[in-house]
């Protein structure tokens, strides 16, 4: 064949883009289960993070079956449903009607013997995605922790939420006020909380970031109303 002809050309670009086509794909299937697994291992870190535990990369896997003693998944009603927190999507549940969502609690026994009761959260940005864990005491009422995070909120301002300047003003919050649920609110710093609840500051700048934490955590924290209510009735 001629190889300065358009047909070689043709022929040759096909076939290299098959070949790389194919090379890709096999790489990418080859590495599915590592990817998998350091995802797992991120979202191991996170939950833990919402308990101040912070271990050494090797060691997440090996802290998160130490500390999280206990996984459920509970409904709106406050039932149990199940025992695998980990398998469920909750960017998948938040789409959900509240009373439809498969809610995930992760049991979390520290050094001293205490529980902590982490509820993960999902919401929206300005962005893109934001997510968290809210670490509660067993008294099912005070935030021991919590732990934010977010796909693609600007640096310098919305990004802040990653940060512990951020979430350490959680510390020591409740989220009952006077028998009511309540969950803490994100206002503008220095303004007060609109109905009464516990507050922190939000982000300087990242105005549309911090409201989307403030309804991500009303929205989420919600659905587990009954299920705390049970706990603090123990």
């Amino acid at each position: 064949m001629n190889k300065q002809s358009n047909s070689y050309t043709i022929i040759y670009i096909i076939v290299l883009v098959v070949v790389v086509g194919a090379a890709l794909a096999f790489t990418a299937m080859g590495l599915k289960d590592r990817q998998q697994q350091n995802a797992d291992a991120d979202r191991m870190r996170q939950i833990l993070a919402a308990v101040h535990i912070t271990p050494a990369p090797a060691d997440v896997v090996a802290d998160f079956g130490k500390y999280i003693t206990s996984q459920a998944v509970v409904n709106s009603r406050g039932e149990t449903v199940g025992d695998d927190a980990f398998a469920v999507s909750v960017a998948a549940q938040v789409k959900l009607p509240a009373d439809e969502r498969q809610l995930p609690v992760f049991i979390c026994t520290l050094p001293d013997g205490s529980l902590k009761y982490i509820l993960p959260m999902y919401g929206a940005g300005l962005w893109g995605p934001i997510w968290g864990y809210v670490a509660l005491d067993s008294d099912a009422t005070t935030i021991y922790g919590a732990y934010f995070a977010h796909q693609g909120e600007t640096p310098g301002l919305g990004a802040e939420i990653e940060k512990p300047a951020f979430s350490d003003q959680f510390d020591g919050k409740t989220i009952w006020k006077d028998g009511n649920f309540m969950p803490v609110a994100v206002v503008k710093k220095g303004q007060p909380s609109p109905s009464g609840e516990d507050y922190v500051d939000g982000i300087s700048g990242g105005t549309i970031t911090s409201k989307g934490v403030s309804a991500m955590l009303s929205d989420c924290l919600k659905p587990y109303e009954p299920y705390l209510l049970t706990l603090r009735l123990k």
